[in-house]
């Protein structure tokens, strides 16, 4: 996504640390000072790269999950599975 932000020198800093907050900047260009009627004014051009996607969930800490959240052996599982057989062979 590219935007053009313009505003004052306050209005530019809170505008683009709600973007970094939200989203990937990949760039933000130099403060363009604005003439005329909008003196005092500067316009920034910011690419942002957004995702759609929910955030992927994080794996507990074991360490932390405490009683009731144990981990599987997975070497002792691996030892004890049984291969799958085909009841009817022909089928």
């Amino acid at each position: 996504m590219e935007a053009w932000l313009t505003g004052t020198p306050a209005e530019l800093d809170t505008a683009v640390a709600v973007l970094t907050a939200t989203a990937y900047v990949t760039q933000i260009s130099d403060r363009h000072p604005l003439a005329g009627a909008d003196t005092g004014r500067h316009r920034v051009f910011l690419r942002l790269a957004l995702t759609t996607a929910a955030p992927a969930a994080r794996r507990p800490d074991p360490a932390t999950t405490g009683p009731g959240g144990a981990l599987i052996d997975l070497d002792t599982a691996r030892a004890t599975r049984r291969t799958a057989r085909k009841e009817n062979r022909g089928a």
